[in-house]
């Protein structure tokens, strides 16, 4: 098939009706009179709105490719990869598009690429603090808090008792300091697991927040590298953070179960709450943070609220799907 370029096929649409417009000119039983009566007006308008109506209708036809380029262009959203436009026939038309589905590939590529080393890089100044914090601050706490306990057991009162207050509140310090290193780094996820790990972050959450927290785990999961592992945890932990200060939400349930379709096999996260609902507002740094994690284990992240197809529902739901990739042994 020949390649036609978009000047020569405006060109052509634009000949085809400039002439039919002629050949009715030249055969149809009209005449022009000098003045023009007024029927002879009204015909000549009428073939002039016909033809151009017949103009403006091939060139849409024409031209349609172009305005499925621009629809794409304002809404397309480099966080939610695959979206693409059909290539149909040749020319210019045909290359722009293909031009347009590479462009997109390529910036989907360079964008997942650049998320993970920031993703990456944002893991290792979380691991860096946690462990100062734990070194450092941590001890020189402990430190202070046996000080506090031998200069208590011999003072007299009423010092004994302010000394008291002192060593309780540097041990209260102490554990918020311990719940920082445990939220920037969990050990817990090294050392025990997936499940122990969002099973012990349910339950600090629902401590420190007063929520119930409903807890569903399978615990024959497929087993995951520790990128995935970690992927699915800080999930799970910006859903819970989003439940608590954007929802108004009274309960949450969590859900982590290996799921399987066709012939590939899956781990779901699953975080529901019963808030007000995400409805129609723009999505934040951390639903965003959320997606750039998703995409750097090749995950699915879908966020809905249940009221936008029943009326009945309330809530947000959060539903990560990964691919169970095995650990290398």
């Amino acid at each position: 098939m020949t390649s036609v370029s978009l000047y020569w096929r405006i060109f052509g649409l634009n000949a085809v009706v400039l002439g039919s417009a002629t050949a009715l000119l030249l055969w149809a039983p009209v005449t022009v009179s000098v003045p023009v009566l007024l029927t002879e007006a009204v015909i000549l308008v009428g073939g002039l709105v016909v033809m151009l109506v017949a103009n403006a209708a091939l060139l849409r036809i024409g031209l349609a490719p172009l305005d499925r380029v621009t629809r794409l262009m304002t809404t397309v959203d480099l966080l939610r990869p695959g979206q693409r436009l059909p290539v149909r026939g040749g020319g210019e038309v045909a290359e722009l598009v293909s031009a347009f589905n590479a462009m997109l590939e390529r910036l989907e590529g360079e964008r997942a690429s650049s998320s993970a080393r920031a993703i990456l890089a944002q893991e290792g100044e979380r691991r860096r603090i946690a462990q100062e914090l734990h070194d450092e601050v941590g001890q020189s706490m402990t430190a202070v808090l046996l000080a506090l306990k031998r200069a208590s057991d011999e003072a007299s009162e009423p010092l004994r008792e302010e000394l008291l207050q002192a060593q309780e509140i540097t041990r209260g310090s102490l554990d918020e300091v311990r719940r920082l290193v445990r939220r920037l780094r969990p050990g817990v996820l090294d050392d025990l697991g997936l499940v122990s790990a969002v099973t012990s972050l349910a339950t600090e959450f629902s401590t420190h927040t007063g929520l119930r927290v409903v807890r569903r785990f399978d615990p024959d999961l497929p087993a995951l590298d520790q990128e995935t592992e970690l992927v699915i945890y800080r999930v799970a932990q910006e859903s819970l953070t989003n439940a608590a200060r954007h929802a108004e939400a009274r309960r949450v349930e969590v859900a982590l179960y290996g799921d399987k379709e066709a012939d590939e096999e899956t781990v779901v996260l699953e975080v529901a709450d019963d808030g007000r609902g995400i409805g129609a507002a723009r999505e934040g740094a951390g639903l965003r943070g959320m997606r750039e994690r998703a995409l750097l284990i090749g995950a699915m992240l879908d966020i809905w609220s249940p009221d936008e197809v029943s009326a009945t529902g309330t809530g947000t739901r959060i539903r990560l799907t990964v691919p169970a990739v095995r650990k290398q042994s």
